[in-house]
């Protein structure tokens, strides 16, 4: 938990953006960023250890995906908010946007909420963290800046009760040419196991911040699952972001000379 925040944050204070004058072409995500639980929500009937477990939060991706954003010189999206309160990574109809189950963990302060109780935690972290992408987004396009959007989450070593055998997994849908290199350089990393669309894939509703903010643009894309006792260490941590960031610097999209439009993206409206 960050202790050093204050007590509740304002709708302008639940997302925050680093480097958004980024010359990266990677515009970087961390949807699951923080445990953080604002005053008014208590601990939504949790004991304090459950705080710190997976499911309020994404352990370590943070580190990882600010660290790569320095070295990069990329802009970075981040949630301040728990996956607990709202998961802004879900669409709005989602049964799990507010989710009254995490795992096998019943969250009561998430049980029987009003419809104006719903829209309150939306308009307080959702929507400004999907507004404040497509709004980096819109400004880099107008520039004609080169844009790639990169998620960065963590997972659990096991998941009901099943082991999870892979140190990092790449999640992409019909649109490989992000993911297609990103996979074959992390597989000639040695001592490396790679997932592909594992330990979930888009059928899992786990690629609504892609779906919503780069394939509705026609920009490239993935997301990126680090298991996270691999970054529940500075060591750790820095370890994987470097890796990372030293494919990345080298890293181009299939195809990404064979169509401006492709390359470059191209502007939609946001959807409310």
């Amino acid at each position: 938990m960050e202790k050093a925040r204050r007590a509740s944050l304002a709708p302008s204070e639940t997302v925050r953006v680093t480097n958004p004058g980024g010359s990266s072409p990677f515009v970087l995500t961390c949807d699951h960023a923080s445990n953080f639980l604002p005053a008014e929500f208590g601990t939504l009937g949790l004991p304090a250890e459950d705080l710190s477990r997976h499911i309020a939060w994404d352990p370590g991706a943070l580190p990882v995906a600010s660290r790569m954003a320095d070295a990069l010189d990329a802009t970075l999206v981040e949630t301040r908010i728990s996956r607990l309160v709202i998961d802004c990574n879900r669409p709005l109809d989602a049964p799990d946007l507010v989710p009254p189950v995490s795992e096998a963990t019943a969250i009561p302060g998430n049980s029987n909420l009003s419809g104006k109780q719903r829209a309150e935690r939306i308009d307080l972290a959702w929507r400004p963290f999907h507004d404040t992408i497509a709004e980096i987004i819109e400004q880099r396009l107008a520039l004609g800046q080169e844009t790639r959007l990169v998620s960065v989450h963590s997972f659990t070593p096991v998941y009901k009760g099943r082991t999870r055998p892979w140190h990092i997994g790449i999640i992409h849908d019909d649109d490989r040419r992000l993911a297609a290199p990103l996979i074959s350089a992390l597989k000639r990393l040695s001592g490396v196991t790679v997932g592909v669309n594992e330990p979930y894939s888009p059928a899992d509703r786990v690629y609504f911040t892609l779906e919503r903010h780069a394939r509705s643009r026609g920009l490239a894309c993935a997301m990126i699952e680090i298991r996270n006792d691999e970054i529940s260490s500075e060591t750790g941590q820095r370890k994987w972001a470097d890796l990372l960031t030293g494919i990345f610097s080298n890293l181009e999209p299939e195809e990404a000379r064979g169509s401006r439009q492709r390359a470059m993206g191209k502007s939609v409206q946001s959807a409310s």
